[in-house]
């Protein structure tokens, strides 16, 4: 390896550039490690708001108790929270985003080998992408790819699709702002969404897309 203006690179030292690559990797997992705690500690958030016991809470999310009673005692000295909506069909980009996620999840699950957007879907849960515009814009032009290779057998998927792309196109702007951060609602919507194409699966059914 040549080291800086090209020169040999002593095999007993370490370069910028190689620290660099070696640490990518390790920073991208940190990185997810801390998106993934945040969120967590915004669904506990809206399950204290749900009513849920301790127990239930620690028992879903793998934690201790007494982290658990920490997190609670926090949330509740904020004060009352927002009532968290749950129905499919709103309109804030990180709840349209959360169900784009859902519709290209379960694609990729029925046609684990050939789905277009399978890679796109495994980096974005696996946090070494980003809901970023530009990401997001490249999962639908992925998902319309699939679509239209598989046609009718993701009639149900197709209906989902354009309502979230239509919403997508034209943003709605709600009167207030909706209950729960945007990665905590997109966890939802994504949660949501991929239940409710399974489950229209299970009914034989293509009515994946309406709203709750």
């Amino acid at each position: 390896m040549a080291g800086e203006g090209g020169t040999p690179q002593d095999p007993g030292a370490l370069t910028e550039e190689q620290a660099g690559r070696m640490l990518a990797g390790m920073n991208e997992v940190i990185r997810a490690g801390e998106e993934m705690r945040r969120l967590r500690a915004g669904m506990i958030k809206v399950f204290v708001g749900l009513g849920w016991t301790q127990d239930r809470i620690a028992r879903l999310t793998d934690m201790s108790q007494p982290a658990v009673s920490k997190q609670v005692a926090k949330h509740r000295d904020a004060g009352p929270q927002q009532p968290l909506d749950l129905s499919l069909g709103q309109g804030d980009p990180p709840w349209l985003e959360g169900r784009l996620w859902g519709v290209a999840e379960d694609i990729a699950e029925t046609y684990t080998a050939t789905a277009r957007c399978g890679p796109a879907v495994d980096a974005l849960t696996r946090g070494r992408k980003r809901f970023t515009p530009e990401n997001v814009d490249a999962l639908r032009r992925l998902v319309e790819e699939d679509l239209r290779r598989y046609g009718d057998e993701l009639a149900a998927h197709r209906a989902a699709y354009d309502e979230i792309s239509r919403a997508l196109d034209v943003p709605t702007r709600p009167d207030a702002a909706p209950a729960g951060s945007a990665s905590v609602r997109r966890a939802l919507a994504h949660r949501l969404q991929l239940d409710r194409l399974q489950l229209d699966r299970l009914r034989g059914g293509d009515a994946g897309h309406g709203t709750a």
